[in-house]
């Protein structure tokens, strides 16, 4: 499928990215829709994502906001290091202690990743809809997790 329905809901090609972390730096709006799949429950998590500038090159990501769960709010954070890949332009993602997390070519557009995580495995498809709008869509399966997010990034006016 070289097709993809951007957040206005029209259809359009994926925008090639030459340099991810050139792209991704800045100020992004961060809307998640967070489905476990086997009990049917739905979460939202809203905020935003800081792609500031690593000592050394690369990005640390700085996601906080509201995560609402079975309609209670709390807040919630998370760090990543966004560093220069093994090609030009692509990214080693790890977790802030360093651990890996996985690749990301954005070169065509569109990225599938995997990371296995003890019995479970999480798989995201990484797709660029334009300059100011791209998208995360995580499959996470296993014995103890049926899980679907969807995250939609809007770049914040005057951050890049």
């Amino acid at each position: 499928m070289s097709e993809a329905i951007g957040s206005e809901g029209h259809m359009g090609g994926f925008w090639p990215v030459p340099d991810v972390l050139a792209y991704l730096a800045g100020e992004w709006r961060t809307e998640r829709t967070v489905r476990d799949l086997a009990s049917g429950t739905d979460g939202t998590f809203s905020g935003t994502t800081v792609f500031g500038r690593l000592e050394g090159g690369g990005l640390l990501s700085r996601e906080s906001g509201t995560f609402v769960w079975q309609g209670v709010p709390r807040p919630a954070e998370r760090t990543l290091r966004f560093l220069p890949g093994t090609a030009p332009g692509t990214a080693d993602v790890r977790f802030s202690d360093g651990r890996p997390f996985h690749d990301l070519d954005l070169g065509s557009g569109r990225h599938v990743a995997d990371h296995p995580c003890v019995a479970d495995l999480y798989r995201g498809e990484f797709t660029v809809l334009d300059p100011e709008h791209w998208r995360t869509v995580w499959r996470v399966g296993g014995p103890a997790k049926d899980l679907l997010l969807r995250t939609e990034y809007t770049r914040v006016e005057g951050t890049r």
